[in-house]
């Protein structure tokens, strides 16, 4: 079961990794590249296209704020404090827990091609775990 799982906990994984920093959203002069952007699709949408990903610079209209600020809001409606340093130290310790997760299932990957006696099934089944979703995506 995890060979077949294992693509998609390294894609999800990776993927999650470059959304802490917005890396998928358009801000400033930075445009992110259209791959990025459609796998970000992907994970947040489970479509592969192209999205407006481009974050607001600003409020929408007079004292209405845009989904830009929602980061400032808490989930009552109320204003937060600004994000100090504890923002960037956890986006920091969830960085390390998706490279270590990419880390752990491609360890795990490798294990279970290179340490089973039957490596035409364990190679049947990461293929499988690969097929499927991407068949189901494009379909």
């Amino acid at each position: 079961m995890g060979l077949s799982i294992s693509p998609s906990v390294l894609f999800f994984a990776l993927t999650g990794a470059v959304q802490l920093f917005n890396l998928h959203e358009g801000h400033g002069n930075y445009q992110p590249p259209a791959i990025i952007e459609k796998l970000s699709s992907v994970h947040k949408d489970q479509v592969f296209a192209s999205g407006n990903h481009q974050l607001p610079a600003g409020p929408v209209e007079a004292g209405g704020t845009s989904d830009g600020d929602a980061g400032s809001r808490d989930h009552s409606g109320g204003e937060r404090d600004s994000p100090g340093l504890t923002t960037p130290m956890l986006k920091a310790f969830f960085l390390a827990v998706a490279l270590c997760l990419a880390l752990s299932s491609g360890l795990g990957l490798w294990m279970g091609l290179t340490q089973t006696r039957n490596k035409w099934t364990a190679l049947l089944l990461v293929v499988a775990g690969t097929v499927i979703p991407v068949s189901l995506l494009v379909f």
